[in-house]
């Protein structure tokens, strides 16, 4: 029996709330979740965990796509994370770059 992966589901640039993006982003784990990606263009989950539980982790990736920050696609079986920058600059002008540049 072959098993497929469901494709993640990424919300449209109309439907992105600034509500759900500064919630997802209220959260320490997914806002540095949010610098590591923005330095690369792709990270896989196991190189963004930073040792912490699948479970958990999952859960933060759920919540950063679900808020339009974050674009997952597998290959095989690894998933593949990059930032929604171009969408998010068109929805919200500057705000990523003004949260970023918080340390």
């Amino acid at each position: 029996m072959i098993h497929f992966m469901r494709a993640f589901k990424h919300p449209p640039l109309e439907d992105l709330t600034l509500e759900r993006l500064l919630y997802a982003l209220s959260d320490p784990v997914r806002l540095d979740i949010v610098r590591c990606l923005a330095g690369v263009p792709e990270a896989t989950c196991g190189e963004l965990d930073g040792g912490r539980p699948k479970s958990s982790m999952s859960h933060h990736f759920r919540v950063l796509r679900d808020a339009g920050l974050v674009h997952t696609r597998s290959v095989g079986t690894t998933h593949l994370n990059s930032l929604r920058a171009e969408v998010l600059e068109e929805r919200f002008p500057g705000l990523l770059g003004c949260i970023l540049a918080q340390h």
